[in-house]
C-alpha cells in the first residue's frame, strides 16, 4: 500500500474555497447530505472534466450553490446526474445509504446460502429463465442441502423465472427460499444450443441465509501431468483483507515447494476488489521484474497534475517483492515478503464475470510475460474507486454522525506500461471456451473445459476449441447483485486537507 504523504489535494481546498464562500460559513438551505454528495465529487471523481456541474466556477454564489443542491429531491438523484456515461463508461460508481454494509462488503462479510449461480434464456426474446449453479461455497446451506455446480432450477418456490420476477424471486430480502430443479436438454447436439430445453423435475432444495465471510481462495492444487507439474488456483475475490492475502501468499509457497513449471489462475467469477491484492498477485506469478511498472493511474486532470508535480512515484504501481498495508500514520500494520514463481507464462480462466483487479492483472502483466487467456470475454472494468465519507477529509474519521450515505466514486483508471487502457468492451481470450450450462464439468478436474483448454496447450498438443460456437450467453449472475461484486478499489490512504 502506498500512503499520499502530500495532502491530496491542496488543489482541492483551493478550487472549493475559491468558487464560492465556506458554505459551513453560512447558512444555506441545501440537504447536508447533497452538499456532501457535491462537495466529494468535485474533488475526486475521475470524470469531473466532462461534468459541467462539477467545475470548479460552476457557482459564484451560496444562493446559487443552494438553489442547485435543493432542486434534487434525494441524494441519488444528485449523484446519478454527476455520472459520466452512465450505460458505456462508468458503469461503476455508486452511492450507498448504509456505509456499515459497504465496509462489511469489502471484507468479504455478506448475507448467503452458499450458491453462487448464472440466469440463462435462450434466446433474447424468451421471457423465462433458467438458473445454473456456477460453484458452492464450503460450509453453508448449499453445501449442506448438496447442491452442485452444474445443478440446474427453473423456478423458486414453485414459480417459474422470468425477466419480470427474477429479481423479487432470488434477490429479495428473504432468507430463505426453495429452487425447484431441472434437467438440462442438449437434444444430443453438444455445439448447437437452438434446440436444448430445460425440462422441470420433482425435485427441490431448501436454502437458507447466513452471514458469511467467503474466502476467495475455492480451489488450490497441483496437477501432474507427464512432463510439467501445473499449478491451479481458482481464486474468487480480491478481498484485501490480511489472513486471505497471506493466504494466497502461502499458496504460492506451496507452488514453489512443488515445483510448480505452469500455472493456472481461474478468475472466471472472480468480479476484482483491492488493488493491493491485484499487484501482489501479479507479483507471485512473476518476481523477475521487481521495481518495474505493472500498471500507472490517471486522474482527473487537476489531481493529475498535482500528483505528477508532487508525488510522481503515487502514480505508478511497480511489482514488488514484500505485501505491506499501513494505516492513516504511515505505521506499517501488515507486512510479508511475496513467494514468487518467476513464470514467463501464465493461463488465466476468465468469463464475462471476470471484472476490475482481475483484468487488472491480465491488462498489467501482458507487456511482461505470455498471458494465454481462456474462456470468453471479460467484464471490461479498468477503472478504480475508493470509499468517499461525510468528513472534513472524506475519510471515514470524524464522519457525519447525521446519516450513513457515502459514495464509491471512480476515481482513476489504470494503464499498463504500454499505455492499453479503456477496455470497455472487456479483453478478448486467445482461446475462446464457452461455458456449456448443461455441461459445465467440475472445477479443479483436468476435464472441466476450461482446464483442459490450458493442458492442452501446456502439453503442446494442439489448441483446444470445445464449445466455442455455443453461443447461449449468461443473462446475469448472483454476483451481479452483490454491492461492489465487480469493483476495483484503491487501497490509497489519502490525506485530504478538509474542504468543508
Amino acid at each position: 500500500m502506498k500512503l499520499l504523504k502530500i495532502s491530496l489535494l491542496l488543489l482541492i481546498t483551493l478550487s472549493l474555497t475559491s468558487c464560492f464562500e465556506d458554505q459551513d460559513d453560512n447558512l444555506i438551505s441545501a440537504s447536508e447530505i447533497n452538499d456532501f454528495v457535491w462537495k466529494g465529487m468535485n474533488a475526486v471523481y475521475l470524470y469531473k472534466d466532462d461534468i459541467t456541474d462539477l467545475a470548479n466556477d460552476r457557482f459564484t454564489t451560496n444562493e446559487e450553490y443552494g438553489n442547485y443542491l435543493n432542486s434534487f429531491s434525494d441524494p441519488e438523484n444528485l449523484f446519478e446526474s454527476l455520472i459520466y456515461q452512465r450505460v458505456t463508461v462508468d458503469r461503476f460508481s455508486v452511492i450507498v445509504d448504509d456505509y456499515i454494509a459497504l465496509e462489511q462488503q469489502f471484507n468479504g462479510i455478506s448475507t448467503s446460502n452458499g450458491m453462487e449461480f448464472g440466469l440463462f434464456r435462450f434466446n433474447e426474446t424468451d421471457t423465462e429463465l433458467y438458473g445454473y449453479v456456477q460453484y458452492v461455497m464450503p460450509n453453508t446451506s448449499a453445501e449442506t442441502q448438496g447442491v452442485t455446480r452444474g445443478d440446474i432450477f427453473y423456478g423458486v418456490d414453485g414459480v417459474q423465472l422470468t425477466i419480470e420476477n427474477y429479481r423479487n424471486l432470488l434477490f429479495s430480502s428473504n432468507n430463505s427460499y426453495t429452487i425447484n430443479l431441472g434437467n438440462y436438454d442438449d437434444n444430443g447436439t453438444n455445439d448447437d444450443p437452438n434446440d436444448d430445453s430445460v425440462t422441470e423435475s420433482e425435485n427441490s432444495i431448501n436454502l437458507s441465509k447466513q452471514s458469511y465471510t467467503e474466502n476467495p481462495i475455492l480451489i488450490s492444487n497441483v496437477l501432474n501431468l507427464d512432463a510439467n507439474t501445473v499449478g491451479y488456483l481458482m481464486y474468487n475475490g480480491f478481498t484485501g483483507t490480511n489472513a486471505f492475502d497471506s493466504q494466497l501468499n502461502s499458496v504460492f509457497a506451496d507452488f514453489n515447494a512443488a515445483g510448480v513449471t505452469d500455472l493456472v489462475i481461474d478468475l472466471r467469477y472472480n468480479g476484482g476488489g483491492s488493488v493491493n491484492t491485484a499487484i501482489w498477485l501479479s507479483s507471485m506469478i512473476t518476481g523477475q521484474f521487481t521495481g518495474d511498472v505493472l500498471v500507472s493511474e490517471q486522474w482527473n486532470s487537476e489531481l493529475q497534475e498535482q500528483l505528477e508535480n508532487n508525488n510522481p512515484q503515487s502514480l505508478l504501481n511497480p511489482f514488488v517483492d514484500e505485501m505491506k498495508k499501513f494505516n492513516t500514520d504511515g505505521d506499517v500494520v501488515f507486512q510479508e515478503n511475496i513467494n514468487h514463481l518467476n513464470l514467463n507464462k501464465v493461463y488465466i480462466l476468465t468469463t464475462r464475470g471476470t471484472a476490475s483487479a482481475s483484468e487488472l492483472v491480465i491488462n498489467g502483466l501482458n507487456p511482461y510475460i505470455d498471458v494465454v487467456q481462456i474462456g470468453s470475454t471479460s467484464r471490461g472494468k479498468y477503472q478504480a474507486s475508493i470509499t468517499i465519507y461525510d468528513s472534513p477529509n472524506l475519510g471515514r474519521a470524524d464522519a457525519n454522525p447525521n446519516h450513513t450515505y457515502a459514495m464509491q466514486p471512480l476515481i482513476f483508471k489504470t494503464v499498463n506500461s504500454v499505455g492499453f487502457t479503456d477496455f470497455d468492451s472487456g479483453l478478448t481470450p486467445d482461446i475462446i471456451v464457452n461455458e456449456n450450462f448443461g455441461s459445465l464439468g467440475t472445477l479443479g478436474n483436468m476435464n472441466e473445459p476450461l482446464l483442459a483448454a490450458a493442458i492442452a496447450d501446456i502439453e503442446g498438443t494442439g489448441r483446444f476449441s470445445n464449445q466455442g460456437n455455443y453461443d447461449i450467453k449468461e443473462f446475469k449472475s448472483s454476483k451481479d447483485f452483490k454491492p461492489f461484486a465487480t469493483d476495483m478499489y484503491s487501497d490509497h490512504i489519502l490525506n485530504l486537507e478538509s474542504f468543508k
